[in-house]
């Protein structure tokens, strides 16, 4: 029997649609309540330093109101830890991050930053919030995030998402197959995101050592057209259907 497939839905492009005009609409705090509704099992929210769409109070505001199971991004800093701390989310995934960039455009050098990461695992292990590492489909990196503690890696999946044809696209797929593989034969619970859509979203959701979907640009996209209930459940859709048939296989 093949095990569920979670879907974590991120909203910070809901709060990027906010901030453009300053005021209070679109809520964020709404999406995550039409997440639930829709089938999330989990939110995730990225409050990055220069906060340019998830607040401090959108934070405080999750915390207090929503029934799911809220996963924080963060960067790997002195503020981000003392926030992660007082409010005490489910998860903290620690993510790169650069202030000029668009998005999240690679995973973390935890072997190259063994020693800085390793405190904020052990930290935020300590207050109960689940630690989840969002590395590329690296054995070595791998390896690095269970030497620090960290129970859960994230597969970056930008690379998979962005191939431009059948055997770049065939490739990516390879090596997430074989990271999920690799992270859970040392004991890593393993999870996956990044440019995942309803095109491409059916072989990682097939592979079977991977039990979670991190997904949101693509889903608020979609909102335009469809709403937002309605992108999610198609999601929701999609990611049975891909692990239905990766259980076939």
């Amino acid at each position: 029997m093949s095990r569920y497939l979670r879907l974590g839905v991120n909203i910070d492009h809901v709060a990027t649609i906010r901030n453009a005009r300053g005021g209070p609409h679109p809520d964020p705090l709404r999406a995550a309540a039409l997440a639930a509704a829709a089938g999330a099992d989990g939110i995730t929210a990225h409050l990055r330093e220069d906060r340019r769409h998830i607040t401090d109070s959108d934070i405080e505001r999750l915390m207090g109101s929503i029934g799911l199971p809220l996963n924080l991004e963060m960067a790997a800093t002195e503020e981000m830890l003392a926030i992660a701390l007082r409010h005490r989310p489910h998860a903290c995934c620690i993510v790169p991050e650069r202030r000029q960039e668009r998005t999240t455009e690679g995973g973390l050098d935890v072997v190259g930053q063994r020693g800085h990461l390793r405190r904020f695992a052990q930290e935020l292990g300590a207050a109960g919030v689940r630690v989840s590492l969002f590395v590329a489909p690296d054995p070595a990196q791998l390896d690095a995030a269970r030497d620090i503690g960290a129970p859960v890696v994230e597969l970056h999946t930008g690379a998979y998402g962005d191939a431009e044809d059948g055997a770049a696209r065939a490739a990516e797929l390879d090596r997430l197959r074989a990271a999920a593989a690799h992270a859970e034969a040392i004991g890593l619970e393993c999870h996956a995101g990044h440019g995942l859509t309803y095109d491409n979203v059916g072989p990682v959701a097939a592979i079977p050592t991977v039990v979670e979907l991190n997904i949101g640009h693509y889903l608020v996209g979609e909102a335009v057209f469809v709403g937002f209930e309605a992108s999610i459940r198609r999601m929701r859709e999609l990611m049975d259907a891909g692990r239905a048939a990766g259980a076939a296989a």
